[in-house]
């Protein structure tokens, strides 16, 4: 598994997965238009802002796609998704053999963003925001040892969280 730059093909791909208002909102939170187009997806993923990674499969397959800017002098991870058919999987061979592809993704996105923004990877150096009810994706993180923490200012989102790790 390896982060490749998103390309065009890629969105249309990730545009695939999410066909409700609310998948969309648990993932991008309620800036996103629904329903979307083309054109306001590529808008509201705003690639030219944030930096963006697409996690393809030793198959080539995209298997998840995630975003990172610094945040607070943090390493800020967001919008990150496994694609449908590899939710739950692990990978079966190569450098991560055995491990869940969420967790390569986020691990893999994490060891870059640190590096590409030059924040030291240490512990608090990271963080996210996730809403509360998205239960498998709190879930996640807090296994990979995010906590929550309170953010310095008000987010604006009542069930969203802040998590750093």
């Amino acid at each position: 598994m390896k982060l490749f730059n998103v390309d065009r093909y890629h969105v249309q791909q990730m545009m695939t997965w999410f066909t409700d208002e609310a998948s969309l909102r648990n993932w991008a939170g309620p800036g996103f238009r629904y329903p979307f187009t083309d054109t306001s997806f590529i808008e509201d993923l705003k690639l030219d802002d944030f930096i963006s990674f697409s996690l393809i499969s030793c198959d080539g397959e995209l298997a998840g796609f995630g975003q990172f800017y610094r945040r607070n002098d943090r390493c800020h991870l967001s919008r990150l998704v496994i694609a449908p058919a590899f939710r739950g999987k692990r990978c079966l061979s190569g450098r991560f053999e055995h491990q869940k592809i969420s967790h390569i993704l986020i691990a893999l996105l994490s060891e870059f963003a640190c590096q590409h923004l030059e924040i030291a990877p240490k512990p608090g150096n990271l963080s996210l925001f996730v809403l509360r009810h998205n239960l498998p994706a709190l879930n996640l993180y807090l296994s990979l040892g995010f906590e929550e923490t309170q953010y310095p200012e008000p987010i604006g989102l009542e069930a969203c969280l802040y998590l750093v790790k």
